[in-house]
């Protein structure tokens, strides 16, 4: 399969955004501790099948349906990391940045390309998924930028990485909530 090279046009974003996290954010106990875990519990898409699972529940509770709106996000959270996981991050091949040294908490190391993010595009793409009829979906969307900033922070993704996953997740999200409407 062929590959696309991305513009190096990038390059200037993605090192002042590194420069950014280095002098501001890196090496902080605190700012270390909540982006480690935002990574972590990104893999997989676990933090928004969780966030289903306790919507599912809520709804389940006072009989309003759920089924369909679990669906959903279980289904399209699995189809989105399969399609960005597998030929989109084929069609790019990028590199992930090069760290070298220890990394100040335990982080799964990825074999996949860079390019997009595919913690960010499932961030995105769940918190799309989660917000209908929800009041708390601001706060889904707060997670899905933590989670998504986290990858710069734990140098696993170049920022251009992740503003490419942050626009598939909205783009796919979208595209899902308007071809599988949850029922009213």
């Amino acid at each position: 399969m062929p590959t696309i090279p991305l513009p190096r046009i990038f390059e200037p974003l993605d090192k002042v955004a590194d420069t950014f996290f280095e002098r501001n954010l890196r090496n902080s106990r605190a700012v270390d501790m909540v982006m480690y875990t935002a990574s972590a519990v990104g893999d997989h898409g676990v933090v928004w099948f969780a966030i289903a699972g306790v919507q599912a529940a809520r709804r389940a509770q006072r009989g309003a349906p759920w089924r369909r709106r679990f669906a959903r996000v279980a289904v399209g959270l699995a189809a989105e990391s399969v399609v960005v996981n597998g030929p989109v991050k084929l069609l790019f091949r990028r590199s992930r940045p090069l760290h070298e040294g220890p990394r100040p908490m335990h982080l799964r190391q990825p074999r996949t390309s860079s390019f997009p993010s595919g913690h960010a595009a499932a961030a995105f793409f769940g918190a799309a998924l989660l917000r209908d009829d929800d009041p708390a979906w601001p706060v889904y969307y707060l997670l899905a930028v933590i989670v998504a900033a986290s990858r710069v922070h734990v140098r696993i993704h170049h920022a251009s990485d992740v503003i490419g996953g942050v626009a598939t997740g909205v783009l796919l999200g979208e595209m899902v909530r308007r071809l599988v409407p949850v029922e009213e």
